[in-house]
């Protein structure tokens, strides 16, 4: 008989698997995006796990009076049964809850929720334990293929270039200090205090804006802005209505006007660069103004392809939601405001608008932000179902695209673009959209859609610039709602271990 001395590879040795924990799950649905589960582990459990920590302790196990590893084992229990208890308490939750999850048919989109501290190892009886999960919601697919659609189509004029060229050179202009009166499109450096039945709200300290019609904030908009300080001074003070949104946090404020009072530290008059060669390798390595124009029209089509993925999606998601209905909490609503302003402002930069046009989208949003956040989710759930039936994801080539837009507008190096989101954890956002995107031009291919040219009516509702400030200066509203339960031990738990 022959021996084979050969080593074993990793891919010869059996790994022991450790067998799955005996346990009870009781599932509750108090909301379509909500369960709240109750999981029951027995004590023969608790003490396997017991004995499995013990024994990998005791041969280690350093006891004064005693060599490593030779002091007696109803001693080393004694000695580290805090220790273990804590470890094993941390094993039992991390395994059950990871064998509840993949055991489960809902699909979870959030972590689990519940107050480590709280949960306690019991010396005898079942352990038990509870937790609040958010998952996605349970609803049928509508029926999508074939649905009429109509479809907006804009034109780009040789005006509209002219007019978006001003506005790029407007960024790039000598500003000049003049005593004279401010002009609608003059920059002010400005200061403001807001009141409320002489109350004061909150003071915004020296911003540089745009004086156009209408100034927005973070929760309300000063609609006569530039009617207001058309025709201010160095050193005057004008005193004017703000409105707050009716989506702001502070309820009783809601659709309320409060006063404003505008201080103009500094007029500043604008003069654009002439478009010289020098200039032209400053803005961009452009090697010709017929150059930047093609820039700025390319831009101005990735706009208008926007306002037409917006507007078919609307129209798509309006069409299939009457049969997707179920209900958001609001807890969720409130902790995905930021992670879906964060994919909006994504979105609109790889389409080419600029950052003042999207720092008036971001006070729109936050206007407004549990609608605009309830719709979008919606809108996701729908079409992210949609996306798994179909097979659609995102593949490598479609992420280096999203990201050379996106460096391209900024004018920033792809490597770096894509650093800056991995950091920033955005990468999943920017799936989502481009897997949304996806779905949304499936729809469209597969629906019976009629073309509908898009009028343009020249100063249709004025010019607007926005402002990062919150008039009404509340807390944070995008913060992490606390923690329903301080206990989540699970209700009855206690008792029932008394009684064995």
């Amino acid at each position: 008989m022959s021996t084979s001395t050969e080593p074993q590879s990793a891919d010869d040795i059996d790994i022991e698997e450790k067998p799955p924990i005996q346990l009870d799950v009781k599932v509750e649905s108090p909301q379509a995006c909500l369960r709240e589960v109750i999981v029951t582990i027995p004590q023969a459990e608790v003490q396997r796990y017991l004995k499995e920590a013990y024994d990998e302790l005791v041969p280690e196990a350093q006891v004064p009076g005693f060599r490593n590893g030779r002091a007696p084992r109803k001693l080393v229990e004694k000695q580290f049964k805090d220790r273990v208890t804590e470890q094993v308490k941390g094993s039992l939750l991390m395994d059950s809850l990871s064998q509840v999850t993949d055991s489960q048919d809902f699909s979870a989109i959030g972590e689990p929720d519940f107050d480590y501290n709280s949960i306690n190892l019991p010396d005898s009886g079942d352990f038990k334990y509870q937790f609040q999960i958010e998952v996605r919601p349970e609803f049928e697919t509508p029926s999508w293929k074939g649905v009429e659609l109509s479809k907006p189509v804009e034109e780009i004029a040789a005006d509209d270039v002219q007019e978006a060229l001003d506005r790029v050179l407007t960024k790039y202009a000598s500003l000049e200090a003049t005593d004279g009166p401010a002009e609608m499109g003059d920059k002010l450096l400005l200061t403001a205090k807001f009141e409320h039945d002489g109350k004061t709200l909150s003071q915004m300290d020296e911003e540089r804006v745009t004086l156009e019609v209408r100034l927005s904030f973070s929760d309300g908009v000063s609609e006569g802005f530039g009617e207001l300080m058309t025709g201010a001074k160095e050193g005057e003070s004008r005193t004017g209505k703000v409105s707050i949104a009716d989506g702001a946090d502070d309820e009783v404020m809601r659709g309320t006007e409060v006063d404003a009072t505008f201080h103009v530290v500094e007029v500043l008059k604008r003069e654009n660069p002439e478009l010289t060669p020098a200039f032209l390798e400053e803005l961009g390595d452009f090697e010709s103004e017929d150059e930047l124009r093609d820039f700025v029209r390319d831009s101005l089509t990735r706009q208008a392809d926007y306002r037409t993925q917006q507007e078919l999606r609307k129209s798509v998601v309006s069409l299939l939601a009457d049969s997707a209905k179920f209900e958001l909490p609001e807890s969720l609503v409130k902790r995905q405001t930021m992670r879906e302003l964060e994919r909006k402002v994504l979105e609109l930069r790889r389409s080419g608008f600029d950052e003042d046009s999207i720092r008036g989208f971001v006070n729109a949003s936050k206007q407004n932000a549990q609608v605009t956040t309830e719709a979008a989710l919606r809108e996701h759930f729908i079409l992210e179902q949609i996306a798994e039936e179909e097979s659609v994801d995102a593949d490598e080539s479609d992420y280096n695209a999203e990201i050379a837009l996106i460096a391209q507008q900024s004018d920033t190096p792809e490597r770096r673009v894509r650093a800056r989101l991995e950091k920033q954890g955005q990468m999943d956002a920017l799936r989502n959209q481009i897997v949304e995107r996806k779905v949304i031009e499936m729809i469209v291919e597969a629906a019976k859609v009629t073309e509908e040219p898009v009028e343009k009516k020249a100063g249709e509702d004025g010019g607007e610039f926005a402002v990062y400030h919150s008039v009404l200066a509340t807390k944070d509203s995008d913060a992490i709602p606390e923690a329903k339960y301080e206990d989540n031990t699970a209700a009855g738990a206690d008792k029932d271990n008394d009684k064995e």
